[in-house]
């Protein structure tokens, strides 16, 4: 088939990837409604390359800086090739009454973007309350109207050039299988937060090391309705309390290096030999 006969791709669905082996295939096969399904991988090193490709994906592969960076990629080799592209982490699955809303709504000329409830299953449970949900994501972008704003690395932010539509049917997105692996994946955040807030100039009191954690678990427990879920949701309530005290420390011992380097670097030497 030449290129003046191929079929017109509407809709690409675009799964970002690293190290995704056990999630991949069961994710591409709830993304077969798409006119392509492109992995976006970022140089794995177990099965998840074969894996896509064996499912019928293509496969692109794309050095990881971060998040922003790596979505703003993937829309760079899409722009002129498809009118929409619908982003999807590999532990996450688009149900059959998702699709069809997709599909309905990729002919309105009316909006620039779409954004989804999500489902987040956390140790397998449905997490309903302490601030998972409705969780809305807006993955579902019209190409020449979408980018990703570089200056928010982590959780990354859609710029669009347009209106903003919601969907109705939840995405479903199996984030954590245990507390391990949640706990884990929080001390990452912790870092970037941390980054962020020495970039932005934060310089912490004392009183900042256990006055955002309270106030965070009260929010997660009792403002967003933690108590709700029982034990899952004081437990989760508590744990994001603690990542909110973890990002305060690790600010403060950002801080604490950058002032002993500083007090133990060299004076420079200025003048002119005699």
């Amino acid at each position: 088939m030449n290129a003046a006969s191929a079929p017109k791709v509407i809709l690409t669905a675009v799964v970002l990837t690293h190290n995704e082996a056990a999630h991949i295939a069961h994710c591409l096969a709830t993304l077969q409604f798409a006119d392509r399904r492109l992995v976006f991988d970022s140089f794995s090193d177990d099965e998840t390359v074969s894996i896509a490709r064996s499912s019928g994906a293509e496969v692109r592969q794309h050095r990881f800086q971060n998040f922003a960076s790596q979505r703003n990629a993937a829309l760079k080799i899409l722009r002129g090739k498809s009118e929409w592209v619908l982003f999807i982490d590999a532990d996450e699955r688009v149900p059959a009454e998702l699709a069809a809303e997709i599909s309905s709504v990729i002919g309105d000329e009316g909006y620039a973007g779409w954004q989804m409830p999500r489902h987040n299953y956390i140790c397998g449970i449905l997490t309903l309350y302490a601030g998972w949900y409705p969780d809305h994501q807006t993955r579902l972008l019209r190409l020449d109207r979408a980018r990703y704003d570089p200056a928010r690395p982590v959780h990354e932010v859609v710029q669009l050039d347009g209106r903003l539509g919601t969907l109705q049917t939840p995405l479903v997105h199996h984030n954590y299988q245990n507390w391990s692996q949640f706990r884990q994946k929080q001390r990452v955040y912790a870092e970037h937060t941390a980054a962020q807030l020495q970039k932005a100039g934060v310089r912490p009191r004392w009183r900042q090391l256990w006055l955002p954690p309270l106030r965070e678990f009260r929010r997660r427990f009792f403002t967003l309705q933690g108590y709700r879920m029982g034990w899952h949701g004081l437990r989760l309530s508590w744990q994001m309390a603690a990542f909110e005290a973890r990002s305060y420390r690790l600010l403060r011992g950002r801080l604490r290096a950058k002032a002993t380097l500083r007090y133990h670097s060299p004076p420079s030497i200025t003048g002119h030999d005699e």
